[in-house]
């Protein structure tokens, strides 16, 4: 039976236009089932068909821009040369030319006059479509707030007026910096670097900026930029908002350096089913201290009905593995090898024993609520704050997740919340030595190393600027794993230029005095036995001296006292 079908709907459609096809594709979508929806398989018949019509006509235009505003829900009506594609707060028009090309597109928000929109223009003159459809797809996002039509237009109107008050603190003096400026605004900036809002983008800010690391090859990709766009968000419970600037005119700051804010009872305000929302852009994994935290500052609770909790290791490694490898980070400890220059390789091993407990757990944030302008210094710190600890963390895990033996051995261990721990054997040791490494805010991060036996009291400040300079774990640890091999060696090449320089001497003429119990002083008789003993921690030598001078012992003791007297072998 099939096959006489086919070649009957063949000749039956033989002699029909491509036009007519369009015609009779668009009749039967607007016979679907569903009204609210197009149906699917005759929306990617229809795009197919436009897609092997590649002649330009007015006709096929219209057809594309009806097919995307459909998919979207929003409406789409035809006035001679131009159509309308038109949502409950905003509208595009878009005016063709007789050969199918686009003369023009303007944007109209609600309530304000149609501009001309250049990005929609360009897309659509070259004929981008896919573009095109994404950038609807953002408009529609961008204005999709939640109520009535009274509703919406309030919630509008009080997100204006936040974006004009971020943009004011955005403007306010910074106290100048060594750093490159906009990478210092949006790491250290009160409310990071604000791109500002217009009719085709909403009000968007950066705030954490981390650049990939030329030695270390951890990962292949470029600088990853964190930001938040500034948005609403439907609430059961109502929240007050701000219906005009909580910002005094003019801006000023307080004796702390932050931006002054009115609180909502002094200025025009609104109880609204909505607060706003910072959409994070990638989510932000955050554990789930740091989650509660954020709700402290907002008082909204953060929605966790969509979070899904595990392990930060696994959470962080999900970015650059496999779909097949992410139940096996659940499962087991995440071994990664990370490749330097020179064919140096650095092995981390992350337990997932040590990792999987209530203090560890972490989510993928994608979406902060708040009601204040005054929230947002104190919100981008806190997701500054983890976004630190998860840049230092994700500098151990690398795409190279295999079990193979480095040059150096390393075991990444939590601590506390804020902190982590590396243990590694230091050189020429059978020991083990401990980096403890405290993040105790987005720019305080500290660093204390225990066991490495080198008496260098500054060592611990060298490897906190390190660290904070480059926020690579490997990074840093190849540079203290050669600063300790120096220091290794330092007392050996001093014991043997002592050694070398005393056999070219003469003995000196007179021995230093020793202090006797009463404070008084004595010689050294010349003929006191020395023994050196070079093997003392922190690069000291000591000397074990038997005196038998009688000024020395007590009354009723007859045997020699031995002396241990403890020589800095770095004092010059």
């Amino acid at each position: 039976m099939k096959d006489n079908i086919i070649p009957y709907l063949r000749l039956k459609f033989a002699e029909k236009t491509w036009n007519d096809t369009f015609q009779h594709v668009r009749k039967c979508m607007e016979r679907s089932r569903d009204e609210s929806t197009p149906c699917e398989p005759l929306v990617r018949s229809l795009e197919r068909l436009q897609e092997e019509f590649t002649v330009p006509s007015i006709n096929t235009t219209l057809s594309r821009l009806e097919i995307m505003a459909k998919q979207q829900g929003i409406g789409f009506h035809v006035t001679e040369s131009t159509c309308y594609l038109t949502a409950d707060l905003f509208y595009l028009e878009v005016v063709l030319e007789a050969c199918g090309g686009v003369k023009e597109v303007k944007l109209a928000p609600q309530g304000a006059p149609p501009t001309i929109s250049e990005p929609l223009l360009q897309l659509l003159r070259f004929k981008n479509f896919a573009g095109f459809s994404r950038k609807l797809a953002g408009l529609c996002a961008q204005y999709n707030i939640p109520g009535d039509n009274d509703i919406k237009l309030k919630l509008l109107k009080s997100l204006q007026y936040l974006r004009k008050d971020l943009e004011q603190i955005s403007h306010l003096s910074r106290p100048p910096t060594d750093c490159e400026p906009t990478k210092d605004l949006i790491n250290k900036g009160r409310v990071g670097l604000v791109i500002a809002g217009k009719e085709d983008r909403p009000l968007t800010i950066q705030f954490f900026i981390t650049s990939p690391d030329d030695d270390a090859k951890t990962h292949d990709e470029k600088p990853v930029i964190q930001e938040a766009q500034v948005t609403v968000w439907a609430s059961a419970v109502c929240h007050q908002l701000q219906m005009s600037s909580v910002i005094p005119q003019p801006p000023q700051l307080d004796p702390q350096g932050s931006p002054v804010s009115l609180p909502l009872d002094q200025v025009q305000h609104e109880a609204l089913p909505a607060c706003f929302l910072l959409r994070l852009q990638p989510p932000v994994v955050m554990k789930a201290s740091f989650v509660k935290k954020l709700s402290l500052i907002t008082d909204v609770s953060v929605p966790e009905d969509d979070l899904q909790w595990a392990p930060l290791p696994s959470l962080l490694a999900r970015g650059s593995l496999s779909e097949d490898g992410h139940k096996e980070t659940l499962e087991r400890d995440i071994v990664c090898t990370v490749s330097f220059p020179g064919d140096l390789r650095h092995r981390y091993v992350l337990p997932g024993a040590a990792w999987d407990s209530p203090a560890q757990t972490a989510a993928a944030v994608d979406g902060v609520p708040f009601t204040h302008p005054a929230h947002i210094p104190a919100l981008l710190e806190l997701l500054r704050h983890q976004c630190v600890i998860n840049t230092l963390l994700r500098s151990c895990i690398s795409s190279n997740r295999t079990a193979a033996v480095g040059d150096l051995h390393f075991e990444v261990l939590p601590e506390s919340d804020t902190s982590f721990s590396v243990t590694f054997n230091p050189p020429e040791a059978d020991s083990l030595a401990v980096l403890l490494v405290h993040v105790s805010g987005s720019h305080q991060i500290s660093c204390s190393l225990f066991g490495a036996g080198t008496g260098d009291v500054n060592l611990d400040q060298y490897v906190t600027t390190i660290l904070t300079e480059n926020l690579s774990i490997p990074v840093t640890l190849r540079t203290l794993y050669t600063r300790l091999r120096e220091l290794t060696a330092a007392p050996l090449s001093l014991s043997h230029s002592a050694n070398t320089q005393s056999e070219n001497q003469p003995p000196a003429p007179s021995t230093p005095p020793v202090m006797d119990t009463n404070s008084s002083t004595v010689p050294l008789p010349q003929t006191a036995a020395v023994t050196d003993d070079s093997s003392a921690v922190g690069g000291s030598a000591c000397f074990t001296m038997s005196v038998a001078s009688a000024e020395l012992l007590p009354e009723n003791k007859t045997s020699p006292v031995s002396v241990c007297v403890m020589v800095n072998s770095e004092l010059t």
